[in-house]
């Protein structure tokens, strides 16, 4: 029987985005509800694509844990790590942010109220054109690549005036209220992880937000239901995030991995902490001092997994290269500059399993 696909749901008029496109694509939680013991063909990765699963993660692995609100008040210590953590890891993870626990609770209610709403509710709140607005996948750009094991909604979220609410599902009670609340609170987070990025990069606190202009937010709601073989499949391809910054609220389940040293390791889930990671852009503004780091998601037998990640990008209009801050003889210009715009429409138009590929395009060769 052919599985529902998640795939147009709207008018032709509100097309959204110029980003790309990318294809409709089978409901993953639908597939396991009719069968939980189907693994179709086109989600099981290639022999050296997938997951291996360590019985005990090494000792010596620990991604940087910063306290926000010592990091807040210019505690030197704290900003010595966050310079480390983006130097080294490109991760890291942030305890006692400020975002109420209420609101958190909230915001994981509605996503986890969104799947649970039947197939034909979900879909009215479908992607169209080529609005990645929506429920549904990104990234899938052939009818023959490998898909991932999971479902996703994608929500433009701040400033007001780039919201379509027609993807915002009326519902749920309280869903609007909970997003608007929760991403507040995340784009408060950011703006303040950005100003020390700003001090750390030669510049003053507001050097970062000059340069850029108004940004832009976007929320994605990640699902990944449980997989009767996780060792054929991902949740989510290895990928670099095509932005300035993502700060993720996972679940208590683990599956986020990175890979640091060539080796691909878990960060677990520390309960209401955020893991933050350095994005493209600000690995080119940094001139590559700073790491936008390969990461991908897992799956697991028994329980889906969920997490909420929070995504800050420039207005596709801005062009972006090394900061004057960031160059000199000793650090010579190692990226080209680019419009946001044409970045984006290179890395959607590609498939997400090409990995940290899609910053290189930008990397200058010298001799």
């Amino acid at each position: 029987m052919d599985q529902p696909r998640v795939q147009n749901g709207g008018s032709k008029e509100d097309e959204g985005s110029d980003w790309g496109k990318s294809l409709p694509v089978p409901s993953i939680q639908e597939i396991v509800r009719n069968d939980p013991q189907a693994v179709p063909e086109r989600f099981i990765q290639e022999h050296k694509d997938r997951p291996v699963f360590l019985d005990i993660a090494p000792v010596s692995f620990n991604v940087p844990i910063i306290d926000f609100s010592l990091l807040a008040k210019g505690d030197e210590d704290e900003t010595r790590k966050l310079d480390f953590a983006c130097k080294e890891w490109g991760f890291f993870q942030i305890i006692n942010h400020g975002v109420a626990e209420e609101v958190i609770h909230k915001m994981k209610a509605a996503m986890t109220a969104f799947f649970e709403l039947s197939l034909e509710e979900k879909m009215k709140y479908s992607q169209t054109g080529n609005d990645f607005q929506g429920y549904g996948q990104v990234y899938v750009v052939s009818e023959e690549q490998k898909l991932d094991w999971s479902d996703m909604v994608f929500l433009m979220t701040l400033p007001p005036e780039i919201r379509n609410l027609k993807y915002w599902p009326v519902t749920i009670p309280g869903f609007k209220e909970d997003m608007e609340n929760y991403s507040a609170e995340a784009q408060e987070v950011m703006e303040e992880i950005c100003s020390n990025i700003s001090v750390l990069m030669g510049m003053d606190r507001d050097g970062l937000k000059r340069f850029h202009g108004k940004t832009r937010q976007a929320i994605r709601l990640n699902y990944y239901p449980p997989c009767s073989k996780p060792d054929l499949v991902l949740g989510i391809s290895p990928h670099s995030d095509s932005d300035l910054l993502t700060l993720l609220l996972q679940n208590e389940i683990p599956g986020l991995q990175i890979k640091h040293k060539d080796e691909w390791f878990p960060v677990n889930p520390i309960p209401n902490a955020f893991v933050v990671n350095i994005g493209d852009v600000i690995e080119v503004l940094s001139n590559g001092m700073y790491r936008s780091v390969e990461h991908r998601a897992i799956t697991n037998e028994n329980q889906a997994r969920m997490s909420i990640a929070t995504v800050l990008f420039p207005y596709d209009d801005l062009e972006f290269g090394p900061l004057e801050s960031m160059v000199d003889e000793d650090h010579p210009r190692m990226y080209r500059k680019i419009k946001y715009i044409d970045y984006l429409q290179y890395t959607f138009g590609k498939k997400m399993e090409e990995g940290k590929g899609n910053v290189d395009i930008l990397k200058l060769v010298s001799g």
